[in-house]
């Protein structure tokens, strides 16, 4: 487990920047934090690292936006999942199963269809430190 402090965006943004150039087609980032932690900031500097040069949104009501970078990156938000099987409806399989990489925001929404290797992300706010300070915790 490693843990990285951001103080800034750009600091959040850079540390996934450097995850994506050391990232292996297949594997499954899950990205846990609260609303406003800075998941889509982290996906946008993942995406970036990856060769992607398009513009990052969450889609939140798409539930997965596929780029292509050095290799496919599907970018899932499980946000409004609202049953589990929705990820059926859409083929996820073939994308977390497939030669891309993913990046999971809200995993905890469809946990039990998830595979059981992965990369933890979870970023934390503490206001104590001011509300730009963010703990990222990398499992």
């Amino acid at each position: 487990m490693n843990t990285y402090e951001s103080f800034k965006p750009e600091d959040t943004y850079e540390l996934a920047f450097k995850m994506a150039g050391n990232a292996i087609e297949g594997e499954i980032y899950l990205l846990y934090g609260d609303l406003g932690a800075g998941k889509t900031v982290f996906a946008k500097g993942f995406a970036a690292g990856l060769g992607i040069d398009e513009h990052i949104t969450s889609p939140t009501f798409a539930i997965v936006n596929v780029y292509e970078g050095k290799c496919p990156f599907y970018h899932f938000d499980l946000y409004r999942l609202e049953e589990p099987d929705e990820l059926y409806n859409i083929g996820y399989e073939d994308y977390i199963y497939g030669s891309g990489i993913s990046l999971i925001e809200w995993p905890e929404r469809a946990e039990h269809m998830l595979p059981e290797n992965f990369i933890k992300i979870t970023i934390s706010v503490d206001y104590e430190k001011g509300g730009n300070f963010r703990l990222i915790t990398v499992e």
